[in-house]
């Protein structure tokens, strides 16, 4: 179920690879993002998935925000590619810099995986500049560089979209959301300037990460903004 990212992806979170037979699921989300560092035995989960939308694995490191130590986190995540219903795997930029990931990247590659490189800021928003500098080095070695940072402003949020514009504009793919309550209008937002993956969960009590719409909610959103 390879994923393609030519046009906006619309990913449900979960721990839980039964929600991808949700009714929800199969009418709003175009991809199943699987948070394997929050579920119990992802790789068995993963073995008895049957549901009919693709995966996006993303197996977070603790340094980032996730809850998977760093022993095997990266192993685990290449035996995550190797299974048909997975389409993509999410690696964090840092991972790929420090060279860490090297062999994942190429697992991923030998079997036409796509790859997310994602960088996260939880304390903040950094000048435009940067947010610019980061993406396009994300894009280096990914099919989607995505970007999640913390606004404590509205100009967060508008340097963060003109980023967004700039490079789609360049032809490059990204994905970018601001977190918190005053960067969670980016979420719906954000691909109008050409983000092309947004995150939701099917129950808003079970959102990874802060801000997120349900998925519902989102996917109506998205809809109307870009129509």
């Amino acid at each position: 179920m390879a994923l393609a990212f030519d046009s906006f992806v619309l990913a449900a979170s979960t721990a839980d690879l039964a929600d991808g037979d949700d009714p929800t699921v199969r009418e709003h989300a175009d991809a199943v993002e699987f948070r394997m560092d929050l579920a119990a035995d992802p790789l068995d989960a993963l073995a008895d998935y049957d549901g009919t939308v693709p995966i996006l694995a993303t197996n977070r490191a603790e340094w980032e925000g996730g809850e998977a130590s760093d022993e095997r986190r990266l192993e685990t995540l290449a035996e995550a590619a190797r299974f048909d219903a997975v389409g993509a795997i999410d690696v964090e930029l840092e991972a790929i810099l420090d060279g860490d990931a090297d062999d994942l990247l190429e697992t991923a590659r030998a079997r036409d995986v796509a790859v997310v490189a994602s960088a996260h800021d939880f304390d903040g928003t950094p000048p435009r500049p940067q947010l610019v500098r980061t993406l396009t080095e994300a894009g280096k070695y990914a099919d989607v560089a995505k970007l999640a940072v913390t606004a404590q402003s509205r100009a967060d949020t508008l340097a963060l979209l003109s980023a967004t514009e700039q490079l789609t504009a360049h032809g490059d793919a990204v994905a970018t959301m601001a977190m918190g309550e005053i960067g969670r209008h980016t979420r719906a937002v954000a691909p109008v300037y050409g983000s092309r993956i947004g995150y939701a969960p099917v129950d808003p009590a079970d959102a990874t990460a802060p801000g997120q719409y349900d998925l519902e909610t989102l996917s109506k959103l998205v809809s109307r903004l870009r129509d």
